[in-house]
């Protein structure tokens, strides 16, 4: 009785970094252009995959973006003002559904610290608990902060949230480290945009475009000289989660007039970052 066997894959024992530094084993790579080059022919080989490929161009895009582009604006930010009475700030606060909140007196610029939900407890057990002793100290940022610097002050003070302030010292936003590694997987998507332009459509080789969600219907529709249409929407990946019929996670596809649509990027409120290409 023969023994056969097949012969080993030459890639067994090998780990995902000896097989993405095979791919450029012989280039120097001296600058960020020259690792997106690397990393965008080691996806084309098959060695990343597109969602992988995203993270880590994404990864090597975070310095460029600033606290002042992620925040929430002025205008926008849940705040409890403790200059009211409790019977006014206090509904608000539970049905904010946040677990911190900055608490201010008067003002928004006056800002004496940050409240925890978990806080709640003693405020409602006890009524005469006086708030401004159970204020976390309030970490504030200027506009002009990278991300990255941002994600590394968040780890060392152990801190989930900062408010943002202008080259005057006013409040002119707020940023949580749920909204900057969230907004760093949105803005993946951008940095697949290397023409000058920063268009929403890229083309991706082989008969396949990276469109950003965003991407009016409209625009798109010009692009590809197609008949996409939505009476409730506006963007493309509006148009598609409605398709849907839900919002859509990583990785599923559905097909529209002569479109295949594959989500690349997502969260559970909306896609980002759609590879489209036409179906058979």
């Amino acid at each position: 009785m023969s023994n056969t066997s097949e012969p080993p894959s030459p890639n067994k024992g090998r780990t995902f970094l000896d097989r993405l530094a095979s791919v450029f084993h012989e280039e120097e790579l001296q600058d960020r252009e020259s690792v997106l080059a690397m990393l965008t022919e080691a996806r084309r080989r098959n060695v990343l995959d597109d969602e992988t490929f995203s993270m880590m161009e994404g990864a090597l895009a975070v310095s460029e973006t600033r606290a002042g582009d992620l925040m929430v604006p002025r205008s926008q930010v849940n705040a409890v003002d403790l200059s009211e009475p409790r019977e006014v700030w206090l509904p608000k606060l539970i049905e904010s559904g946040h677990s911190r909140i900055p608490a201010v007196e008067d003002d928004i610029d006056n800002v004496l610290g940050i409240l925890h939900a978990k806080d709640l407890l003693k405020i409602l057990m006890d009524p005469t608990t006086n708030p401004k002793t159970l204020l976390r100290p309030a970490r504030f940022i200027p506009e002009t902060q990278p991300i990255n610097v941002l994600l590394r002050d968040f780890k060392e003070t152990r801190s989930h949230l900062a408010l943002v302030i202008d080259e005057f010292g006013s409040i002119s936003g707020l940023i949580t480290i749920e909204d900057v590694l969230e907004q760093i997987v949105g803005e993946i998507s951008d940095e697949f945009d290397h023409d000058d332009n920063l268009s929403n459509i890229v083309t991706d080789g082989e008969g396949r475009w990276r469109v950003k969600a965003i991407t009016p219907i409209e625009q798109f529709n010009e692009y590809f000289d197609s008949d996409l249409s939505d009476d409730y929407c506006e963007t493309i990946g509006g148009l598609i989660t409605d398709r849907f019929e839900h919002v859509p996670h990583t990785g599923e596809i559905i097909e529209e007039k002569g479109f295949r649509f594959r989500i690349l990027l997502g969260d559970d409120r909306q896609a980002r970052l759609l590879s489209v290409e036409r179906a058979e």
